[in-house]
């Protein structure tokens, strides 16, 4: 017996043959002069009909209804806007009117063999219906594609995320949030470039395949290169090759690009995603928080939507200057201990469920570093008090083997963090430009992990760069993608991914 589906296919199969035999090709061609459905719906439509604009669109068609002699299409393109119509009804769409009388004869027989996913282009007259809806009266109709596969009936047809993120592709065609969500994501970042380029920074293109894990404490992806036969990794930041450019003279450089670490999947987290890293000589943190609000700030203006922006049930605020608050004193406030006091942060851990020892196979192996389990604390008990935007400032050192200590203090680095209702967005160093603490500080970060780890390898030729003199620098690197989950009110990454990793289809 059959299914729903084939016998979809085959009506499709059918009609497909049909248009092949009124001589009309059913993938269409080059359409000139038609007029984004976005622009047409900004036409007078009030006009009497004898004054009703001349109007050429070309759309997907996501909607159809009628019989005999008069048939509707919603169509819709990538410009058309969510509108209230007059019965006060949410509007995806724009409405095509197609009467017997008032087309040629060939576009008469090709309204039959229409389906919802087809592409159609429309010559016509724009106005309204007597029942106040913006419609174009249309007069000849041009087939631009034919959907062979059959599309969800209606919008509430894309409810199952499982199935909108597999078929991301009707997820853009019908469910209008992810298609804004996807263009404000590009206008965030062109901002980004354009904000970056009038400061005088320049943006380069570093290595993706790494023969060295560096730049994070991240697990790698591994590959290996066939004629060089040595193994390779996809990078886990755009860092180390970044600074050397720094050392080679280019003062002021970023990177917007992929990183790939092979870790868990969650709200937060995708296997693959975007990072934006510069970095400015003869600057420091501070420099970088300042260069930072003003990045973010701009990215928020660039929206239109007002500096006070929702997210979730919550409203922030991101009108500067904003927040500035130190580890130390965050850490003393919600952990109720200093958190240089080593025996009070030990005794604080399991009243947060942190077990301040290491615990391999059930086996304890030894105790965790002073400053692992600080920061164990911080993110437990600090992060989601967070309301922000707040710059976390000056972290244990322990904690940031690239970064410069401060002066007359070596147990604190250099280092912001920035967060939004918890979240974490970016981070910014003062960064280590001394050749002989950074290779002593990455041995004691290595120390222990067995040879054939992949994040067991010292990079000897970024040492080497930083032996020819980098200059002392302010580093930044923000998180793409959980800017755009907070600029467009996204509460989970994968929405704002395109196509985000999901385990295959069985």
């Amino acid at each position: 017996m059959s299914s729903p589906a084939d016998n979809f296919e085959a009506s499709r199969a059918e009609k497909l043959h049909r248009i092949e035999q009124l001589g009309v090709d059913p993938w269409g061609g080059r359409f000139d002069g038609h007029t984004a459905i976005r622009d047409v719906l900004a036409l007078p439509a009030d006009k009497p009909d004898a004054e009703r604009p001349k109007v050429r669109a070309a759309g997907r068609i996501v909607g159809k209804r009628g019989q005999g002699k008069l048939f509707f299409l919603d169509i819709r393109d990538w410009t058309t806007p969510i509108r209230t119509n007059e019965q006060g009804q949410e509007r995806h769409a724009l409405q095509v009117m197609i009467g017997q009388k008032q087309v040629n004869e060939l576009s008469w027989k090709l309204v039959s063999n229409l389906d919802l996913g087809d592409l159609i282009g429309v010559d016509g007259s724009f106005g309204k219906t007597k029942m106040g809806e913006p419609t174009i009266f249309a007069e000849s109709l041009t087939y631009l594609g034919k959907s062979l596969e059959p599309h969800p009936d209606k919008w509430a047809g894309m409810q199952e995320m499982e199935y909108r993120l597999r078929h991301r592709y009707l997820d853009l065609i019908y469910t209008p949030d992810t298609l804004d969500r996807t263009l404000k994501r590009i206008k965030i970042i062109k901002t980004i470039r354009n904000h970056l380029d009038g400061q005088g920074f320049v943006e380069v293109e570093t290595p993706v395949l790494h023969a060295i894990a560096g730049g994070a404490a991240a697990r790698p992806f591994t590959t290996h290169h066939n004629t060089l036969d040595i193994p390779l990794f996809q990078r886990i930041a755009l860092e180390l090759h970044l600074k050397r450019l720094l050392v080679g003279g280019i003062e002021k450089v970023y990177e917007i690009g992929r990183v790939f670490r092979n870790e868990g999947i969650s709200q937060r987290h995708n296997p693959e995603f975007t990072m934006m890293e510069l970095y400015q000589a003869y600057a420091d943190y501070r420099s970088m928080m300042d260069l930072t609000e003003g990045l973010i700030v701009a990215c928020v203006d660039a929206l239109g939507g007002g500096r006070q922006l929702p997210y979730g049930e919550h409203t922030v605020n991101f009108e500067p200057p904003w927040q500035r608050a130190c580890y130390v004193d965050l850490f003393r406030e919600h952990v109720g201990v200093d958190m240089n006091d080593k025996d009070a942060v030990r005794a604080a851990a399991p009243k947060f469920k942190i077990n301040p020892q290491i615990v391999v196979e059930g086996k304890v192996i030894g105790d965790k570093d002073h400053d692992v389990i600080v920061h164990e604390l911080f993110e437990h008990a600090v992060e989601d008090k967070l309301i922000g935007p707040v710059f976390v400032h000056d972290y244990p050192a322990g904690l940031c083997p690239l970064t410069k200590r401060q002066r007359g203090n070596p147990n604190i680095a250099e280092r912001f963090e920035l967060y939004v209702r918890g979240m974490e967005l970016a981070n910014a160093y003062t960064e280590l430009n001394d050749p002989i603490t950074q290779e002593q500080t990455f041995r004691q970060q290595l120390a222990g992990l067995p040879e054939e780890d992949s994040m067991a390898k010292m990079d000897e030729d970024f040492i080497r760069a930083l032996r020819h003199a980098m200059p002392p620098a302010g580093g930044l690197g923000v998180g793409i993608d959980r800017l755009v989950m907070l600029l467009t009110n996204t509460t989970t990454i994968r929405d704002v991914i395109l196509f985000p990793l999901l385990r295959p289809e069985k």
